[in-house]
């Protein structure tokens, strides 16, 4: 497979990070792998320890033409510069929000294993759709995306669509032919070295 074939690399941050210290640690990640897209995913609903971490993230990010977006905090986008929204609820607010920010914020849904709510997401405007977990993982309900599901959206659906959650090399391996993104989060923040268990997983792309 072609490199220009390959999916793409989305990276969503640990659910609790040191704005002073994880800085470093992104960086090394992102200095070792192309990465499309950063998603602020905080467990946190604390507005200035959000914004303390995306200060810290946007830094880091947009110093490397790395676009990034934070997760349901949708009245934090344009406060905090970023570039949009993921939504890890689905569709349901998708349309507003597209009106809201406009036709240049990223906005992106999160559907777990449902045709049905990607399709929604993709026709009220959504520029991404996400199913997982692809394999073992707290990923939304648990309920896996199978393969035959990434197959149908890529062959059927013009919406980009991201793989995420519960990734081994050997998933992404199968994966890679299907999926437009493949995003990495506790696979990499995991292992005791954030950047070499990145660059293996993206390696894994073939």
């Amino acid at each position: 497979m072609a490199d220009q074939d390959l999916p793409q690399l989305y990276l969503v941050t640990p659910p609790a990070l040191d704005p002073d210290t994880f800085p470093d640690t992104l960086a090394r990640c992102l200095d070792a792998v192309e990465i499309a897209c950063i998603r602020l995913d905080l467990a946190t609903r604390d507005e200035d320890s959000i914004a303390r971490a995306a200060d810290a993230v946007r830094e880091v990010a947009h110093a490397r033409d790395i676009a990034i977006v934070v997760a349901d905090h949708v009245l934090l986008v344009e406060r905090l510069g970023l570039d949009g929204v993921h939504f890890t609820d689905g569709a349901r607010h998708v349309r507003k929000t597209r009106k809201d920010l406009g036709a240049d914020a990223i906005v992106g849904a999160f559907c777990g294993a449902s045709r049905h709510d990607g399709m929604n997401a993709g026709e009220m405007g959504a520029d991404y759709v996400t199913f997982g977990p692809v394999g073992a993982s707290s990923l939304g309900d648990g309920t896996v995306a199978e393969f035959e599901l990434f197959e149908w959206w890529s062959q059927m659906i013009e919406v980009p669509v991201v793989a995420e959650g519960g990734f081994s090399e050997e998933r992404v391996r199968a994966l890679t032919p299907v999926a437009d993104f493949l995003s990495f989060g506790e696979e990499v923040w995991r292992e005791a070295d954030p950047a070499a268990a990145l660059a293996r997983l993206a390696a894994a792309r073939g």
